[in-house]
């Protein structure tokens, strides 16, 4: 990953409001743009001169930097440049190891299966996913891409698109109903898309399957909207609320293992697009 790179995170697609993971990464690559013009290392302090980020800010942003492996620690408070950086740097490196390992110590955390999905060529698509014998991977009985509307990672996708772009997609699928608790009415699922507060995950309680209640949270970068999801095996709300909390605090870091491995390149914008200076 080359270091100029990190400037190019842009706002979310259509217009919208940047997810809030996507803000957290931008305030990661500030820190990271300070790492990486010091070679021989900097300490805590110079960093905080120049990002003008708060302490608890500022921790929090190394330490996903460190999580991500862009960044080291080599001293009490200093820093230098973590081995995915020099590993993007080499001819033929690519982060896909330390993406995987990013996606399992998610899943670890949330305890349950995690998925990263995006929207593109009109279609939802599971891109990366990690799960495990204690945290089963949700059955796709029916294909993700005709079940936007009742999963967690369909909406989350859906919800960044505008509303031409929604209607366009529910003209190729229909709004079909898998259980009881599936949305099939146009209507009512852009009105729960829109009436959705800022930064909180998109939810499917039992709407895909019976017996599985998923979770998801918007990620994108670049020009297609992207998300990272769970699912958990039984509907148990409580559960669900708890996993979809660790799971937002997360997404960042999974953004930037996207980043590193090259799964998610900053997209060309038009200059009226809201671009996220590194000056902010």
């Amino acid at each position: 990953m080359q270091p100029q790179a990190t400037a190019g995170v842009r706002a979310s697609c259509g217009g919208r409001p940047a997810p809030a993971a996507l803000e957290s990464v931008h305030r990661a690559l500030r820190v990271l743009e300070v790492v990486n013009r010091c070679s021989g290392g900097v300490n805590l302090t110079q960093i905080a001169r120049e990002t003008k980020l708060p302490q608890l800010v500022l921790a929090r942003a190394l330490e996903q930097l460190v999580r991500a492996g862009l960044a080291t620690p080599i001293g009490p408070d200093a820093y230098a440049a973590g081995h995915a950086v020099r590993l993007g740097e080499t001819d033929g490196g690519d982060g896909r190891g330390h993406l995987r390992e990013t996606l399992a110590w998610v899943r670890d955390a949330v305890g349950a299966a995690v998925y990263v999905a995006r929207y593109t060529d009109g279609e939802v698509a599971i891109t990366q996913y990690a799960d495990g014998p204690a945290t089963p991977a949700v059955e796709e009985w029916v294909d993700f891409r005709a079940a936007a509307h009742a999963s967690a990672v369909g909406k989350a996708l859906l919800t960044q698109l505008d509303d031409e772009a929604r209607r366009d997609h529910f003209s190729r699928h229909r709004l079909t109903a898998f259980t009881t608790r599936t949305i099939t009415s146009e209507r009512v699922l852009f009105q729960q898309f829109d009436a959705r507060p800022p930064h909180t995950p998109l939810l499917d309680l039992q709407e895909y399957a019976l017996g599985t209640v998923c979770a998801a949270v918007p990620i994108t970068a670049g020009l297609n909207p992207e998300c990272v999801a769970l699912s958990i095996p039984v509907p148990d709300p409580g559960r669900l609320k708890q996993a979809a909390r660790i799971l937002q605090s997360e997404a960042a870091g999974v953004l930037l293992g996207l980043i590193v491995a090259g799964s998610t390149r900053p997209g060309v914008r038009t200059p009226e697009d809201t671009i996220l200076s590194t000056s902010v």
